[in-house]
């Protein structure tokens, strides 16, 4: 006997449908409206310290780049992995320890004469 699968449940996305004839021109997530409003605010803050002033162009570029960051980190983004799952993630990576490599630099290195075993060396006879 075949067991069915529940993974069709997971197809369904928590998206804005609105009423019949006044959907958005687009599917999005409810997330998706968050992390693109967290980013523009965060873009929009960045901007402000940048001394950029508030125009036309300055609010487009930002729609536009918090569009691709969100669609970017919505990428990573699923049922199983939710958003603060991905950014604990990135936190954990970032702040992990790593190891430390030391470097040698050739002034540093003293040398050392070689040597030789005891049968090997010149003069003594054995």
């Amino acid at each position: 006997m075949r067991l069915p699968v529940d993974d069709e449940i997971y197809n369904v996305d928590a998206v804005w449908l609105g009423p019949s004839g006044k959907t958005l021109p687009f599917r999005a997530r409810y997330v998706a409206y968050a992390i693109a409003a967290l980013i523009f605010f965060l873009l929009q803050v960045l901007e402000r310290r940048l001394s950029i002033g508030m125009g036309f162009f300055p609010l487009a570029y930002s729609l536009l780049v918090a569009a691709g960051l969100t669609r970017l980190v919505l990428a990573f983004v699923d049922h199983d992995r939710p958003v603060i799952t991905v950014v604990q993630a990135l936190i954990n990576e970032l702040t992990a320890p790593r190891f430390t490599t030391t470097t040698v630099r050739p002034s540093k290195v003293v040398a050392v004469p070689l040597r030789l075993p005891r049968h090997g060396r010149r003069g003594e006879e054995s």
